[in-house]
C-alpha cells in the first residue's frame, strides 16, 4: 500500500504587476511540474492574476488572503521587499510584512528592491539566475 504524501506548499508574494513573481512560479513549475503546489499571492489582483497565468496551482489576493495563507505554507518566496512594511510602493502593509516574517515556513528571499536597501556582498545578478541559483539549492527540498 503506498502511502499519497502532501505536496509542499510554495507561497509565492508579489505585488504591482507580479512580473517576479510570475518568473518564479514559471521556473518553479518548468522544474517540478504537479509535484508541488504554487499558491500565487498577490498584494492586488493584477499582481495574483498575472501569476496564475505562470501556471500558479490558487492565488489569492490582500492583506487577509496573505496574513492567513503564510500560515499553512512550508516555503514562502519573494523579494527581500515582502518582509518590509511599506514596500512596493506601499501595496505590502505592515500586517502582511509582520505574518510573512513571523511564519513558520522557510523564507527565500531573493535580494532585488526598489526601497532605499542595500545588502552588502551581493553580486548584481539577473533574476532569472537568481531564480536559477535558488531552484538549485532548494529545489531538492521542495519534492
Amino acid at each position: 500500500m503506498k502511502i499519497m504524501q502532501a505536496l509542499k506548499k510554495i507561497c509565492v508574494i508579489d505585488g504591482q504587476g507580479g512580473g517576479i513573481g510570475s518568473t518564479i512560479i514559471r521556473k518553479l513549475k518548468e522544474n517540478f511540474g504537479e509535484n508541488i503546489e504554487v499558491l500565487a499571492l498577490g498584494t492586488n489582483a493584477i499582481a495574483t492574476a498575472q501569476m496564475l497565468k505562470a501556471r500558479a496551482n490558487r492565488g489569492a489576493s490582500g492583506i487577509n488572503a496573505i496574513v492567513q495563507t503564510v500560515r499553512h505554507a512550508d516555503y514562502i518566496i519573494g523579494t527581500v521587499g515582502i518582509i518590509m512594511p511599506h514596500s512596493m510602493m506601499g501595496e505590502l502593509t505592515p500586517e502582511m510584512a509582520e505574518a510573512i516574517a513571523l511564519s513558520p515556513a522557510l523564507k527565500i528571499l531573493i535580494p532585488l528592491t526598489q526601497e532605499k536597501l542595500e545588502i552588502v556582498g551581493l553580486a548584481s545578478t539577473p533574476l532569472p539566475q537568481l531564480v536559477d541559483d535558488m531552484i538549485e539549492k532548494h529545489g531538492k527540498d521542495f519534492i
